[in-house]
C-alpha cells in the first residue's frame, strides 16, 4: 500500500524537480514508512528521422506492507536474462495475493529474483516474461507503472474493479509531423489535486474534471474520472495507444465479465443444479479469504455483524486461530451494531474489540476532503474513517466485505428495479409533497422516492435510483461553470445525458427482466470504483491502513457474474445465495435481521448542533459554507435554490440531508482549491 505518482515528458525538455516535489506532497501521507524517485531519458530517431528525447520520472511514497527489507521502490531492475532485457522500473500501490505462484512459476521460466518475497518485483519479471498479458496473470488490488527503457513504453494498470485509485492528466496533444501527435507531458499518481500543479495549471479543477463533469458529480455524488487500464503508452508517438487510457470507460467490468463466461459459462443443460451453487460460492469464498491473509505486519478484520464481513471473519478465524477482529460503537444507538459484531465475533472465536470512536464530524470531513482532493457526496466516509482511525490503533492491515451487495444484489433498489422499469408510467403520476413528508426509512417516503424517479426515467433509466437530485432539482440549481476550459451548464436534460455518456454510461430504458443486470453494470463501473471503494482508499489511506476485499477476488467474481440472477436472489430474497452459506455459520438474528449500513444521522446533524454526543459542528459548518460570498467557487449554483433546500431541511419539510452533504463538500472542495 503506497502512494505513487510519476509524468512522462516528451518534448525534450527536463522533468522540474518541483512537479515532482509537488506530487510527493501530496501523497505523502499515503506511505509514512519510505519514499523513493527514480528518473530515466531515452533519445532516438522518429520515423520521422528526427531525433527526438523523452524523459519519465517515478515518485513512491511507501506503506510497508510485505517484504520490509526487499521492497522499497521504485524499483529498478538494470538488466534482464539477456542485452535484450534492458531497464525496467516500477512504481506500484496495492497488493498481489498470487505473487508467490507467481514467483515460482517466473523462476521456472529463468527469472532470477533479488529479493526475498516483495511482491513488486514479480511485476518486474512478468512484464519481461508476458508484457501486457501480465495483466491476466495478476489476482490483487493495485495501481501501477511500468517504465520499459528498450522498448521506450510506459504502461500503466489497475485492478479490476478499481480498488487502487490511479489518476491521470495530460497537456494538449502537438503535431510533430505529417501524421505523428505526440503528449508533451502526461502525468498520473495516486492523487487527483496533485496533478492539477502539473504546468499549465487549470484554477477550476484540472484535466481530471471532463467537460460534463459537474452534472454527474451533482446527480450521483462522485466524480468519474480515474483510469480504467491496463493500457500503454507507446513513446515512438507518445500517444495512447487506445483511447481507453482517457476515456474511463469501465472496461474493467467488461474485462471480467467476459472472463466469467469464459470461465463457468451460462445457465443451462449440464450447469450444476442450483443446489450446488452454495457450495462453489463458499470454496471460492474461503480461497479468496485466505489469499489476503499473508502480511508481515498485524491483520484483522472489520465486523459490523452483518453477512457480508461476518462471513469473511468466520473464513478468516478458521485459517487464522489468533485473528482479531473489531467493530465500533457508535454514539447514536441506531446506528450501533456492535452487539451484533459481538454476538459473531462469540460465535466464530475471534479475538474481538468494540471500539469507541471519537468523532469531529466538521473537522474530520475537512480534513478528508482536502485529502481526497475532490467534492464527494457519501457521508459514511466519516464513519469509515473513523473505524479505519480505531483499528489502526490495533493493526496495520484489515479486511472488509466490500464489493458484496453488489455482486450477490443486497441492496432494496435491485429488487425496486423491475417495478420501476415496468410501472414508471402510472408511478410518476403520483403525488409525493405529503409523502417526503414522512420518515425517510418509512414505506411512505420510499414509495415517493420511486415516484421522483419514475419521473425521470426516460432520461436517467434505472440509474436514476442512485440519483441524490432529481432532474427537476437540478434544473433549479442550475449549475454552471463560469470560467475555466471545461465549462457547462444544465440545458434541459440534455447536459445530463451528456455528462452520463462522458462517464461511459449508455442511457437506455430496459426491459423489466434487464432492469437487474443493468443496474448492477452501472454499480461495478461507477458506484464501487468511484464511490465506494474511493471512500475506503481515502478513509483507510489517511489513517495509515491497508484494506483488503476478498468479495472482490477475480475468481470468485467472474463466477457469480456468470450465475443468473435468480440464483442469486432465489424467491425475491436478497442476497438469498449468500444468506443461505451464512446461515451455516452465523447467528440467525445477525443473518436475517434488516440492513443497516454503514449511516451516520446526517440529516439530524444539519439541524442541530447540540445533540447528545456532545455536538456534531455539522450545522455550524454547513451554514458557514453555504451562505458564504462564494460557496462554491468558480461553479455558479441558484442561491435561491439552496436557501430552499436549507429552509425545507431546517423546517423539517423535507430531508434534504444527503444532498446537503452533496452541496456542502462541493463548497468544501471550491475553498480548497481556491486557497490552494
Amino acid at each position: 500500500m503506497c502512494g505513487i505518482g510519476g509524468i512522462l515528458r516528451t518534448d525534450g525538455q527536463p522533468i522540474p524537480e518541483e512537479w515532482l516535489d509537488a506530487i510527493d506532497a501530496r501523497i505523502a501521507y499515503r506511505g509514512p514508512d519510505g519514499a523513493g524517485r527514480f528518473r530515466d531519458r531515452v533519445t532516438f530517431t522518429d520515423e520521422q528521422g528526427r531525433q527526438r528525447s523523452v524523459e519519465v520520472a517515478f515518485v513512491h511514497r511507501r506503506l510497508s506492507i510485505i517484504d520490509h527489507e526487499d521492497g522499497k521502490q521504485p524499483m529498478v531492475s538494470e538488466h534482464g536474462r539477456s542485452e535484450r532485457e534492458g531497464l525496467i522500473a516500477v512504481v506500484f500501490n496495492g497488493c498481489i495475493y498470487n505473487h508467490r505462484e507467481l514467483r515460482t512459476e517466473l523462476e521456472a521460466k529463468g527469472h532470477h529474483f533479488v529479493t526475498d518475497h516483495s511482491d513488486t518485483e514479480v511485476l518486474i519479471h512478468g512484464w519481461r516474461e508476458w508484457g501486457e498479458e501480465l495483466f491476466d496473470q495478476l489476482e490483487g488490488m493495485y495501481a501501477l507503472a511500468i517504465w520499459d527503457h528498450v522498448r521506450r513504453v510506459l504502461v500503466l494498470g489497475r485492478d479490476r474493479f478499481g480498488e487502487k485509485p490511479m489518476y491521470y492528466r495530460a497537456t494538449e496533444s502537438v503535431e510533430a509531423g505529417e501524421h505523428t501527435l505526440f503528449v508533451p507531458v502526461f502525468a498520473f499518481g495516486s492523487d487527483a489535486a496533485a496533478l492539477q500543479t502539473i504546468p499549465p495549471p487549470d484554477p477550476v479543477c484540472g484535466d481530471w474534471c471532463r467537460e460534463h463533469w459537474l452534472i454527474p458529480q451533482l446527480t450521483f455524488g462522485y466524480v468519474c474520472a480515474q483510469f480504467h487500464g491496463p493500457d500503454s503508452i507507446d513513446i515512438a508517438s507518445a500517444s495512447p495507444n487506445g483511447s481507453t487510457i482517457f476515456d474511463g470507460s469501465g472496461r474493467a467490468l467488461t474485462s471480467i465479465a467476459d472472463r466469467a463466461q469464459t470461465r463457468v459459462g451460462k445457465a443451462g443443460p449440464g450447469r450444476a443444479k442450483p443446489g450446488d451453487n452454495a457450495t462453489e460460492i463458499e470454496s471460492l469464498l474461503d480461497q479468496a479469504v485466505a489469499r489476503r491473509l499473508e502480511a508481515d505486519v498485524p491483520l484483522g478484520c472489520f465486523l459490523s455483524g452483518g453477512v457480508d464481513s461476518s462471513l469473511i471473519a468466520w473464513f478468516a478465524r478458521r485459517r487464522k486461530p489468533d485473528l482479531m477482529t473489531f467493530s465500533v460503537s457508535m454514539p447514536d444507538a441506531r446506528f450501533d451494531e456492535s452487539a451484533y459484531a459481538e454476538q459473531v465475533a462469540r460465535r466464530i472465536g475471534s479475538d474481538h474489540q468494540t471500539l469507541d470512536v471519537a468523532i469531529s464530524p466538521a473537522e474530520d470531513l475537512t480534513h478528508l476532503i482536502n485529502t481526497l482532493g475532490q467534492p464527494f457526496g457519501d457521508s459514511s466516509l466519516l464513519p469509515t474513517y473513523w473505524v479505519s482511525r480505531a483499528a489502526r490503533q490495533h493493526v496495520k492491515v484489515a479486511l472488509a466485505g466490500d464489493g458484496g451487495d453488489e455482486l450477490f444484489l443486497g441492496y432494496e433498489r435491485y429488487l425496486a428495479a423491475p417495478v420501476l422499469s415496468r410501472y414508471w408510467q402510472w408511478l410518476r403520476l403520483l403525488p409525493t409533497n405529503f409523502l417526503h413528508r414522512r420518515h425517510p426509512k418509512s414505506h411512505a417516503n420510499k414509495l415517493a422516492r420511486l415516484a421522483d424517479m419514475a419521473r425521470d426515467f426516460p432520461v436517467l433509466g434505472v440509474m436514476g435510483m442512485e440519483a441524490i437530485f432529481t432532474l427537476e432539482q437540478l434544473k433549479a440549481l442550475g449549475p454552471h461553470i463560469r470560467r475555466g476550459r471545461w465549462a457547462c451548464s444544465i440545458d434541459e436534460d440534455h447536459s445530463v445525458l451528456h455528462g452520463l455518456a462522458a462517464m461511459g454510461v449508455p442511457v437506455e430504458l430496459p426491459a423489466p427482466s434487464e432492469a437487474i443486470s443493468d443496474l448492477r453494470r452501472f454499480d461495478l463501473s461507477h458506484y464501487l470504483p468511484d464511490d465506494l471503494l474511493r471512500k475506503t482508499d481515502t478513509a483507510s489511506m489517511a489513517c495509515g491502513l491497508e484494506v483488503r476485499c476478498p468479495f472482490l477476488d477475480r475468481d470468485l467474481a467472474a463466477t457469480v457474474l456468470a450465475m443468473p440472477v435468480d440464483e442469486l436472489i432465489p424467491g425475491g430474497e436478497r442476497k438469498g445465495l449468500l444468506r443461505r452459506i451464512a446461515r451455516k455459520y452465523l447467528p440467525k438474528e445477525c443473518v436475517d435481521r434488516p440492513k443497516m449500513g454503514f449511516a451516520i444521522p446526517i440529516g439530524e446533524w444539519f439541524r442541530h448542533d447540540d445533540l447528545p454526543h456532545k455536538g456534531s459542528g455539522m450545522k455550524t459548518l454547513l451554514l458557514d459554507h453555504l451562505n458564504s460570498a462564494e460557496p462554491f467557487g468558480p461553479i455558479e449554483l441558484n442561491r435561491k435554490a439552496v436557501q430552499r433546500f436549507i429552509d425545507e431541511h431546517m423546517a423539517g419539510k423535507r430531508d434534504h440531508g444527503q444532498r446537503l452533504f452533496t452541496l456542502l463538500t462541493l463548497s468544501i472542495w471550491a475553498r480548497s482549491t481556491a486557497n490552494a
